[in-house]
Order: C-alpha cells, then structure tokens, then sequence
C-alpha cells in the first residue's frame, strides 16, 4: 500500500523525532547564522530534515527500509558547527570541508547519537567529504542537503510552512505562547499541538 505523508505529518515526525535537538539553545542559536542566501543554518536543517524524510517515504513506497530517527536527528544536526561561517578568519577558510567534522564533534558532546547519525553528520558534505556515505540514511540528507541548498541559495521557498510549525511548536512548549481560552491547562495541551 503506497504511504502518503503530509507537511503537517512531516512536522510533527521531526518535532517529535528531533525535540531535545530543537529545544537546546545551541540549536536554537543557528537561527541567528545565515547558511545559503537569507536561509538560517537552523532552517536549513529543519527543511533538510522535511526533504529526507520525504525522499524516505518515496523510497519505502518501493519497498526501502529507514530509521526515521536517526534520519532526522542525522538533518537535525548535519550542520551543527555553531558559527557563522560567512566571517572571514582562518578557522572557516575551509568551511565546506572542514565543517562536518565541527558538527560531529559539537552534536557528540551535546547528544548522544549512534553510529546512522554520526555518518550523516561525517559525511553529508561528500563528494567534498572523500569517503562516500556508508548508511542509506546518509545518502538521503547527502541528496536533501543538496537540494535545500540550491533552492535557498536561489530563493525558492521550499520549507516556510514547515519552518513555522516547527518553530510555533518550540514556542508552545517553552510557554510563549498559548492556544485556547483555558489558561491554566494551557501548558498540557501545548505539548500535544503541532
């Protein structure tokens, strides 16, 4: 039976897939580096993550398999270099080859990831990464990644909808805002909506 997935379902996979990710202040801070054209580093992720996750279903309608967690968690975090790397020093001179290593070793401190992860995080840059991806869940961010890029770079908007469910979700949970006339069970019922 072929799977159908929407924006809004893809939404609540990531938030719920990817929370602690998205709730840390580290992830929360890429908001304020630029990644491609006026695209954040954090919405970059988030729309990598929508992107792989939408290749996964297509794949599994042929029969692939993938771990979905590990599929956006690995997005969540492929860029987690914490810098703006558009500043001009030694440190980001190489940025395209050098930044997936900084990502690893900031989500490893941060998070604990497995093996699926990792490789996603070590190799999304490839070809600039020589050694190929070695999880199907790598290829998928490796594509995705590619894809938001250019779509950002050239300021096709590929994800605003997503992004603003994610980041009404964040705002939910933290208790800035709330839905609904009851005020006090307002927090509960921020958990559950999306």
């Amino acid at each position: 039976m072929k799977k159908t997935i929407s924006e809004y379902k893809i939404a609540k996979e990531i938030f719920a897939m990817g929370k602690d990710i998205i709730m840390s202040s580290d992830a929360q801070r890429m908001k304020q580096y630029i990644q491609h054209g006026s695209t954040s580093v954090f919405e970059h992720t988030v729309s990598v993550a929508k992107f792989s996750l939408i290749f996964a279903y297509a794949l599994e309608n042929i029969g692939a398999k993938f771990d979905h967690r590990s599929l956006v968690r690995g997005a969540l975090l492929h860029d987690y270099f914490l810098y703006d790397w558009h500043e001009k020093n030694e440190y980001h001179n190489l940025h395209g080859f050098t930044h997936p290593g900084r990502a690893h070793d900031n989500a490893t401190r941060d998070f604990k990831l497995n093996d699926i992860e990792k490789d996603i995080i070590k190799k999304h840059m490839f070809p600039l990464t020589i050694v190929p991806p070695r999880r199907r869940e790598s290829w998928l961010v490796c594509m995705a990644d590619k894809w938001c890029a250019i779509c950002e770079t050239f300021k096709i908007d590929i994800s605003s909808k997503i992004i603003y469910r994610i980041n009404l979700h964040y705002e939910l949970v933290k208790g800035n805002i709330s839905i609904g006339r009851n005020q006090k069970n307002s927090n509960a019922s921020n958990e559950n909506a999306l």
